[in-house]
């Protein structure tokens, strides 16, 4: 059974679970609970959880042959206990658990659907892309939307293709959501360490325990994230992997510093300003809080540590304290990659997004603070690209090439040039100075129009006022204003289409016995433009 199956048939429960009173929402706070326990169990008896086991009578066997109100009336009574659970981890899981089922039925058959799923499947794929899953229907099928942006699978496994995340680094998300990108970078040094069998007990203990910690402020996206690393063998210290609290108040402080920092921070202002804010070891004072996070991200990495941080379009070219950040940024780190990714990529349509790569100091020196940033490459994705969405997904091969682009065997430096060795997509662009001249020598024929180009640190500064919204690709159907006719041509051209459609919404409503209500509207349009019905001619 797929994901996406296992998603469908979980979210056909939401119409019976309505009539209990429990929106969309709580109902998946609801599965989350109940699935925890069931894929514990499960692993448990697998021989795959050794620790962290819960106690009899908080089992699933042990709600699968109750039924009536003597289940709900257990079920309310384990949650409860499982908050006390000596087990640091489970408690914290749990704490504050509490159903808002009403109904023994309906527990029943949550009970039952949740049994016969695959599980295999279900942890597979991981508990928290089933949780997103379900947000993702509750974003395109329901009113209110998700809230909150999430970063799509295809990406965040290309973005641990490019970072390549080792055995013994500290990998830390200070935004870690339902915990997406540290568990696929957990997954990728597995990948790499045939399941950490090629690496000695002390060593697994690490990865375990302290190679991966992550920040989240919502409890329940929290609660989320610590099932979800538990069930892929990542216990983490005393509070699990991901610790609750603000990454952008005092407990941010507390994060260690790290080799790898991987994360899609939130879009938006922070709710209270720059009061919320409460930091004090930020230089820069913003409520932008992607420009805040990013902060937090280039001062947290170990010497020649690297990061890949989603931000979006604002980040790059923000006035005032953004050129602060930015110049802060390329003088400490390595800028050395940006990908413009294409829109309709997240939930929230029209969100324009990059992810920015860089390295702490120098290759040459880490600990390097000036200067570090020489060159910035870019790839163009968003340019003349479909638009993604339920019939046109979003995938794996979209980053292909970029990755392609992206190694660094592909960038090759000699006498201060820079020339691609690639065959295909990214081939030969240039490396821009500070007056615009090409600095790798001479550029075939076509290549101009390629998705990857190269751009100077001083040509950033010159020509660009540091701002690194940087495109040079035409959409293919985007409109050429020095075509455009004049503008009161184009102004009566709009106002002739506006008469034509008022026209025919009169006469649709006229058909529809509306022609009362079609008379008061001519008569404020009348009003506005300060003529008679008569006159208007409708």
């Amino acid at each position: 059974m797929s994901n996406n199956e296992i998603v469908q048939k979980l979210w056909n429960l939401c119409d019976v679970l309505r009539d209990d009173g429990i929106n969309y929402s709580d109902y998946v706070t609801e599965l989350v609970l109940l699935l925890f326990i069931k894929m514990e169990y499960e692993n448990t008896e697998a021989g795959i959880l050794q620790k962290h086991k819960l106690p009899e009578g908080c089992r699933w066997p042990d709600l699968t042959k109750l039924s009536g109100l003597n289940l709900l009336n257990h079920y309310r009574q384990l949650l409860l206990d499982l908050s006390k659970s000596d087990d640091h981890l489970i408690a914290a899981i749990y704490a504050d658990a509490q159903t808002r089922l009403r109904e023994p039925r309906h527990l029943e058959q949550l009970i039952k659907s949740l049994d016969a799923i695959d599980w295999f499947s279900a942890k597979r794929d991981g508990l928290g892309d089933l949780y997103e899953g379900l947000l993702e229907k509750n974003a395109s099928e329901t009113k209110s939307g998700a809230g909150q942006y999430f970063t799509p699978r295809p990406l965040i496994d290309s973005i641990i293709r490019c970072t390549k995340p080792q055995a013994g680094e500290l990998i830390q998300d200070p935004a870690a959501g339902t915990a997406g990108f540290l568990i696929a970078a957990d997954a990728y040094i597995k990948q790499q360490t045939d399941d950490l069998y090629d690496l000695d007990e002390k060593a697994q203990r690490y990865q375990r325990n302290q190679a991966f910690v992550g920040m989240e402020l919502v409890p329940g996206t929290r609660r989320l994230a610590l099932m979800n690393c538990l069930l892929h063998g990542m216990e983490g210290d005393d509070e699990g992997v991901v610790h609750l609290g603000n990454t952008l108040g005092q407990p941010g402080t507390h994060l260690p510093k790290a080799d790898v920092i991987l994360t899609n921070p939130p879009f938006g202002t922070a709710k209270g300003g720059e009061a919320s804010v409460t930091r004090d070891d930020f230089t820069y004072k913003t409520s932008n809080k992607q420009l805040v996070f990013l902060q937090h991200i280039y001062r947290s990495l170990k010497p020649g540590g690297r990061a890949a941080v989603v931000l979006p379009d604002n980040v790059l070219f923000e006035a005032g304290v953004g050129s602060d950040i930015r110049r802060d940024l390329m003088n400490k780190c390595n800028l050395h990659t940006i990908l413009r990714l294409p829109t309709g990529i997240f939930y929230a349509q029209g969100v324009k997004t990059n992810v920015l790569f860089f390295t702490k100091g120098t290759v040459a020196n880490p600990r390097q603070e000036e200067n570090c940033t020489q060159q910035v490459w870019v790839y163009d994705l968003r340019s003349n690209m479909p638009s993604f969405g339920k019939r046109t997904p979003f995938g794996e091969q979209h980053l292909k090439p970029f990755e392609a682009c992206f190694h660094a065997e592909n960038r090759q430096e000699s006498d201060g040039q820079i020339s691609l060795a690639l065959e295909g997509e990214g081939r030969g662009d240039d490396c821009m100075d500070a007056g615009g001249r090409a600095t790798s020598g001479t550029v075939a024929e076509g290549e101009t129009e390629s998705r990857w180009r190269c751009f100077s640190r001083d040509w950033i500064k010159t020509q660009k006022g540091d701002s690194l919204d940087i495109a040079w690709l035409k959409d293919q159907d985007s409109v050429d204003a020095a075509s455009l006719s004049e503008p009161d041509v184009l102004a009566a051209e709009a106002m002739s289409e506006l008469t034509e459609a008022l026209r025919e919404l009169d006469g649709l409503m006229q058909a529809l016995g509306a022609s009362d209500q079609a008379q008061i509207q001519k008569e404020l349009l009348a009003e506005v433009l300060g003529i008679s019905v008569m006159d208007a001619g409708v």
